[in-house]
């Protein structure tokens, strides 16, 4: 498989790093604005001939498909913030090849009534186009990371083999993660992390559809796995509850994330500030993102692995039936920062991320998953994936609920 990366920062480096021996990856344009980070990354790869350089704007179309053609790819990786993924996805589709992305394209909340009814959803441009990739025998896997992507073969899979019914399907993610010198400083993307925190989020009933309500509403304390422990957990806006109702019967789909009162408190400030606005203001002479600023302001996730301790798990808590008695199970998967730093040279958060998109990817090359159009995870069979997991240094856990673990 050729690959063109775009985006070198910390997930994208991840995905380098775990893809680069594998036998089926026969290239890998790293390519990203910043020429420099590519070169960064490419110098800590252990098999440097399958890697070469390119400098790209991940807002031109032409550009990345031209890039794409010239390399001959198969597949065009966005690892880039999701505010260019339309133009991303739009040059995977003129270059005539595949396309993935860890997280869809955004979303702009109702104007009249945003903490009732959807606006565009996220995944809406994509989905609306999914015809035409159809048609043209092409292939674009959307929300194919950890949380959505990993959550979401955890649905598949109970579906096909854990429930007769399913009740609800909740995507819960948790961490006891610290950055030691640091009093704030994401482990993620602050630029996605406002987008997701910030936005309304969306929740699927089948008797209603998806609907929206206010930012981190619904509380509830859940319990997580390995010794993280309990942590209290709220509404976000996420990509599975775009994805799992299209493919996963449920009666119900939410997203909950352990975010702590410390970091609602910073969210809240940045709201009430207008820092999260991602439209350009003008200051003295120049223009600028007032949320471009804030993460200019803040240590780079991809550079904070030796200050990390902790574990991170993301995971898919469905409740339901089975043979007619109620079940309830978590499907997980736990990363250890100081592991992933020694065997990897990554931070948990964006390694247990990339691990995804690379079995994906070999999957995809060996043809057990194929298909045509706008698809999400929960559309190919899970188990291959699953089966894959560990032999990539990727365990999940299973537990049912109420028996401890």
């Amino acid at each position: 498989m050729k690959v063109l990366l775009v985006g070198v920062g910390g997930v994208g480096e991840a995905i380098a790093v775990i893809a680069q021996d594998k036998p089926w990856l026969q290239k890998m344009v790293l390519s990203d604005i910043n020429l420099d980070r590519v070169e960064e990354v490419r110098k800590k790869l252990r098999f440097p001939e399958k890697f070469v350089a390119e400098r790209i704007d991940a807002s031109d179309r032409a550009q990345i498909a031209d890039v794409a053609r010239r390399h001959g790819v198969d597949l065009v990786m966005n690892a880039v913030e999701p505010l260019f993924n339309e133009p991303i996805f739009d040059g995977a589709f003129q270059a005539g090849c595949s396309y993935m992305d860890m997280a869809m394209t955004l979303s702009a909340p109702h104007p009249e009534r945003p903490l009732e009814e959807c606006g565009v959803k996220l995944g809406d441009y994509q989905f609306e186009r999914a015809a035409k990739w159809e048609e043209k025998g092409l292939l674009a896997l959307v929300g194919m990371g950890v949380e959505p992507g990993m959550a979401d073969v955890f649905a598949k899979y109970a579906e096909k083999h854990l429930f007769d019914r399913i009740d609800e399907i909740g995507i819960r993610d948790g961490a006891n993660l610290e950055v030691r010198g640091y009093e704030f400083a994401p482990n993620f993307s602050i630029w996605t992390t406002i987008e997701e925190c910030l936005n309304p989020p969306v929740i699927w009933e089948a008797d209603r559809g998806w609907f929206t309500t206010a930012p981190f509403s619904e509380p509830e304390i859940f319990d997580f796995p390995e010794g993280i422990g309990p942590q209290e957990c709220v509404n976000v806006e996420h990509e599975e509850v775009l994805l799992v109702p299209r493919w996963v019967k449920a009666s119900r789909v939410t997203f909950k994330y352990g975010l702590g009162d410390e970091f609602i408190k910073v969210l809240k400030t940045i709201k009430m500030l207008g820092l999260d606005n991602k439209e350009k203001i003008r200051v003295g002479r120049v223009e600028v993102a007032p949320r471009d600023v804030v993460a200019a302001c803040l240590p780079d996730p991809a550079h904070l692995g030796d200050r990390m301790f902790g574990k991170t798990c993301a995971g898919t808590w469905v409740k339901g039936a089975k043979d007619g008695n109620p079940r309830e199970v978590y499907l997980y998967q736990v990363a250890d920062n100081e592991t992933c730093m020694a065997r990897y040279g990554v931070q948990a958060v964006v390694w247990q991320t990339a691990v995804n998109p690379v079995i994906a990817m070999e999957l995809l090359e060996s043809g057990v998953w194929k298909g045509a159009g706008v698809l999400g995870p929960e559309a190919f069979d899970p188990d291959p994936f699953m089966e894959l997991m560990p032999k990539y240094d990727f365990p999940y856990g299973i537990r049912e609920m109420g028996q401890g673990g």
